[in-house]
């Protein structure tokens, strides 16, 4: 009997370090055919994962191209995807989150007769402009969706709220979990010695990642300026900022703090180097999603610098805040956190917010159930038990 076959399409950074601990289980399993197709939407970064992780792609289809326009991107993903399974469709096709690759798989996956499974399923941030467009890329994603793998509770009850079956929905845990948990047995030293000697240091860090595109122009140059005022007035304290690749978005963050002293700009650090930073970190000033998640398991405060979230866990629980993006706002909670041991005590206490390591398992579990492989997981708790153990369930 012909296994059936998976596809697992990613093309970002976030994508990549999500998706890898899924394909690592599915691979580790008998029954299934996995492949991984690869958009080349974050090529270098996303090379970086894979190696770190022994993945080797099965196809690579290198659609973006710098400065291309968001629907240049788009029909050039589909067709490239529509192309790749003209000669036959897999049985089902992985899509992760709410990127531009994920919405595009998710389409052309239905086109082509294939079910889609959606890692990371059920986020709402309740407003389809922010952020953009992933609100509404993963809101065209779910009722294509076959199986939804949502990573909290809180997740699965937005599914339900717009109809979607509870038989299709899976509480798993979230699979950046998973690939945290890898990355703290596999520490590595940093390739640039600045950053090494910063992780090995007495001084205080801030991690700033801002990346999304609604921070950029306004809001971003505000939230360094912020950053900078604070780090300035603080001598025991250094603030890291990872550049974007982008060059409007490098050159937006060097007019507002390049020069600053002990504001350091670094090009974007490999994955497991940004792990180590992170749980470095005294705090974090961010507007990425994968580091809301990740901040609360390392125990470290998170400033998040957006006018709504999704992953509104962090804020209930109160390892983070949600604090907008003005610049009074940044200088007002950074200094809180900075001078109030208090407030760092409370926000760092660390939590099973977003899973306990274990999501790819059940949501291979959940996957072979779908497809008829298996009625048992290979060793897995069980869904609803290894969600209650989580902290994660209904």
């Amino acid at each position: 009997m012909t296994p059936p076959w998976i596809d697992v399409v990613y093309g970002t950074r976030p994508e990549a370090i999500k998706c890898a601990p899924l394909v690592a289980e599915l691979q580790r399993r008998d029954g299934i055919r996995t492949t991984v197709t690869v958009t080349g939407q974050h090529r270098e970064m996303v090379a970086e994962i894979n190696a770190s992780f022994g993945i080797r792609p099965d196809a690579d289809l290198d659609v973006f191209r710098r400065g291309a326009a968001l629907a240049e991107t788009t029909s050039t993903i589909f067709s490239a995807l529509s192309a790749r399974w003209a000669d036959g469709a897999p049985d089902a096709v992985v899509v992760q989150g709410d990127t531009a690759s994920a919405a595009l798989a998710a389409v052309a996956a239905y086109y082509a007769g294939a079910r889609v499974i959606h890692l990371e399923a059920g986020l709402r941030s309740g407003d389809l402009r922010s952020p953009f467009p992933e609100e509404g890329n993963r809101r065209l994603i779910a009722p294509l969706a076959s199986l939804h793998l949502a990573p909290t509770g809180a997740a699965e009850r937005n599914l339900l709220a717009e109809g979607v079956s509870p038989d299709d929905i899976v509480v798993t845990g979230n699979t950046g979990i998973d690939a945290l948990h890898r990355q703290k047995t596999h520490p590595q030293r940093f390739d640039d010695p600045a950053m090494e000697q910063i992780a090995v240091g007495a001084e205080r860090v801030v991690l700033v990642t801002v990346h999304r595109r609604e921070s950029w122009g306004g809001p971003l140059a505000r939230i360094a300026a912020g950053v900078a005022e604070v780090v300035s007035a603080r001598p025991d304290v250094v603030a890291v900022l990872p550049l974007h690749p982008n060059p409007q978005v490098r050159a937006e963050v060097r007019a507002a703090v390049g020069g600053v002293e002990r504001v350091v700009l670094c090009e974007p650090l490999p994955y497991a180097q940004f792990g180590r930073m992170l749980g470095r970190a005294y705090c974090t000033v961010t507007d990425s999603g994968g580091v809301q998640e990740e901040a609360p398991a390392l125990g470290v405060p998170a400033l998040v610098v957006r006018e709504t979230t999704e992953r509104g866990e962090g804020v209930a629980a109160g390892a983070a805040r949600l604090i907008g993006t003005r610049r009074e706002a940044v200088v007002a909670e950074l200094s809180s956190l900075l001078d109030d041991p208090a407030v760092h005590a409370r926000m760092s206490r660390a939590q099973n917010l977003y899973g306990d390591g274990r999501a790819a398992p059940r949501a291979v579990d959940a996957i072979e159930r779908l497809l008829g492989v298996s009625s048992v997981g290979a060793g897995a708790p069980g869904v609803a038990a290894a969600a209650e153990l989580a902290g994660i369930g209904r």
